[in-house]
């Protein structure tokens, strides 16, 4: 730890977000163009999970996943959209060391939720191809919430190994990430402990969710 002994060196609060350009003209536009898309998407998801738990006629579990997958997709995006928007119209975005490790994490645990609930829903449709007589037996409510929880429990886990890892990251130097929002590997060249295991524990996380999923 002799990096910390150096009296040059101060510990981090806070984060510099440098966003996505410097032009003044580009970033209005920027901003327009993904606050619209930003609120498409968040409206439409919504909308979708509303429709399908007020409507008894869609209770299936075709569109009980669909509108986990709309949940999951409106919550990644509002995870780093609201904050890159900011980016766009501020001179100098700051994030505090806490809010970034909250960011990281959220948007880990909803992207991974959205891989698992995908792979669900394809099993899904498999079993509703290969055995229709035995769907509704093999796909009952009790098997639905139980790949649910199990989509929630692998985004949880997935999430908590790039949060710890952050919160054992050491800053003592720069703070100014090249990146709209506090991403793993912009964090990684900033920080300045030795982060070899905490890659490596990243890397076979999201292997184990690649090859999971894909299976």
């Amino acid at each position: 730890m002799e990096f910390l002994a150096d009296g040059n060196h101060t510990a981090v609060t806070e984060f510099i977000l440098l966003g996505l350009t410097d032009d003044p003209v580009l970033r209005v536009f920027l901003f327009i163009v993904i606050l619209g898309i930003y609120m498409v998407t968040v409206s439409g998801n919504l909308s979708i999970v509303l429709l399908i738990s007020g409507s008894s006629q869609l209770h299936h579990p075709m569109y009980f996943f669909l509108s986990q997958l709309a949940f999951a997709d409106m919550g990644y995006s509002s995870s780093v959209t609201p904050n890159m928007l900011v980016n766009l119209l501020v001179e100098r975005n700051t994030i505090s060391y806490l809010g970034c490790g909250i960011q990281l994490g959220t948007a880990a645990f909803f992207g991974t939720m959205e891989c698992f609930v995908l792979a669900t829903m394809a099993y899904d449709r498999f079993v509703a191809i290969c055995s229709p007589l035995l769907y509704a037996m093999k796909m009952s409510t009790r098997v639905c919430v139980q790949l649910l929880a199990a989509a929630y429990v692998c985004g949880f886990l997935n999430a908590s190994s790039f949060t710890l890892s952050f919160f054992s990251f050491v800053f003592c130097g720069p703070n100014r990430i090249n990146h709209f929002f506090c991403d793993f590997v912009p964090l990684i060249e900033l920080s300045c402990s030795d982060v070899s295991v905490y890659i490596l524990v990243s890397s076979i996380s999201v292997s184990t969710v690649i090859v999971t999923t894909v299976i």
